[in-house]
């Protein structure tokens, strides 16, 4: 399928269907739903895409020109209330033949909310924290050094997570927890949706950096590894993340750094997939945590739906958890290195 590619907007009046809206995107914290709805009040919108990989300017595409220019002029250099007060620059565009053939999502409607996916124990919320605390959390891990992987960068704090072995070495401990993390800890307690699966003493964090087109291969995050629930805070840029649970028992578990997604090679498995904004925080418990593969699809561009979504130029993730210390005993033996 051809991806819609948009020249840089007309310095003129000429009317097209097409505004090209600087000052609004994901980065900014306005999502593509909400951008559809309030542009969707002058007229039909067709779609919504990125501009570019900023995610601060957006494409807004109607059916007819009339709406568009409508639009423009009630809404080009003026704050709009309903994109939180932002002043917008609007300008024409127009399309450009597609350049580049990618497929996405496998034809997987791709939820923006949990409670479509219907996975027992999984969780997301949205703006979970201030794009000012985004900045700084940014700012703090870009302070301290990062460990160079295949494709992504990494830091891992409290222990070490092992890619080989898919695992961590209790032995070697790397101190407590930085400030900044436990500044997310107490705010997860404060949500309620999240603090009844908060453990107390989570004593491990991963930080990811993802540049554009690197994702995670499938994989179900160690059993006797980490114990309980997982925490995964997703800032900078947006991702779609999958998931696959196997009802065959031909299930593999994947390395983090495998080249290539095959875990396709079986067709029983049931599969979801949920969009990631950036400063949201998504807890996998129970069912999710234990039985579902979840991944990345290494891709540059997303379909969400109807919106096409450029990744960002990075995308940041902390994932918090707890070291197990002893033999997993949970109620999926199946997926359980433990118990196989």
């Amino acid at each position: 399928m051809g991806l819609p590619r948009f020249a840089k907007p007309k310095a003129t009046n000429e009317s097209s269907p097409n505004l090209y809206v600087a000052n609004c995107g994901p980065a900014v914290g306005l999502d593509f739903d909400t951008i559809r709805s309030v542009f969707g009040s002058y007229g039909e919108v067709s779609g919504v895409y990125s501009a570019d990989e900023s995610g601060t300017r957006v494409i807004v595409s109607f059916v007819e020109n009339s709406a568009a220019k409508a639009a423009l002029e009630a809404l080009d250099r003026r704050p709009c209330q309903e994109l939180g007060g932002r002043v917008l620059h609007i300008k024409y565009s127009v399309f450009q033949p597609p350049v580049e053939k990618v497929q996405v999502n496998d034809s997987v409607t791709v939820c923006l909310e949990t409670s479509d996916m219907k996975i027992p124990g999984l969780c997301l919320i949205h703006d979970f924290i201030t794009i000012e605390e985004e900045k700084e959390l940014l700012a703090a891990v870009d302070s301290r050094p990062w460990k160079s992987l295949a494709k992504r960068r990494v830091q891992h704090y409290g222990y070490e997570f092992c890619y080989e072995t898919r695992n961590v070495n209790t032995n070697q401990y790397l101190g407590e927890l930085p400030a900044f993390a436990s500044t997310l800890l107490d705010k997860i307690s404060s949500f309620e949706e999240l603090s009844n699966s908060l453990e107390m003493g989570l004593d491990q964090l991963t930080v990811n950096e993802y540049p554009p087109g690197v994702g995670l291969s499938p994989h179900i995050d160690t059993h006797s590894a980490f114990e309980g629930s997982i925490f995964s805070l997703s800032l900078a840029g947006p991702c779609i993340m999958e998931f696959r649970k196997y009802t065959d028992g031909d299930w593999r578990l994947k390395s983090l750094d495998s080249e290539v997604e095959n875990s396709d090679c079986s067709s029983s498995f049931l599969k979801r997939a949920i969009y990631l904004p950036p400063r949201s925080i998504l807890l996998l418990s129970g069912e999710a945590r234990y039985a579902w593969h979840h991944y990345i699809p290494h891709h540059k561009v997303d379909f969400v739906n109807e919106s096409v979504i450029r990744r960002a130029s990075r995308r940041v993730s902390f994932t918090i958890r707890k070291v197990r210390k002893g033999p997993c005993q949970c109620a999926y033996p199946q997926y359980c290195d433990s118990q196989k």
